[in-house]
């Protein structure tokens, strides 16, 4: 499978959540709502996830091995990095 198209939407005035982004695999299928956060350890993408009744959250879309996921945190993070870079 291959990322067709990421978007990014920048958040500003909040110091962990930078912003969001929505990517597209093989122009066909469409993953929404991840989150791009500034961790401890830098940037990160987390997974669109759901509240459980317990008050927990679980992931409710995630790449099933490292390889994907790296693919997919740094297509969204190399384009939030570009339009960031633009808007200042």
């Amino acid at each position: 499978m291959k990322i067709t198209e990421v978007k990014v939407f920048p958040v500003k005035n909040n110091e962990k959540l930078k912003g969001y982004a929505s990517i597209v695999f093989d122009d066909c299928f469409v993953v929404r709502d991840l989150r791009i956060i500034d961790g401890t350890s830098g940037l990160f993408v987390a997974m669109p996830s759901r509240r459980r009744k317990d008050g927990s959250f679980r992931d409710t879309a995630h790449p099933l091995n490292i390889e994907t996921r790296i693919e997919i945190e740094k297509s969204i993070l190399e384009l939030y990095k570009q339009k960031v870079a633009t808007e200042i």
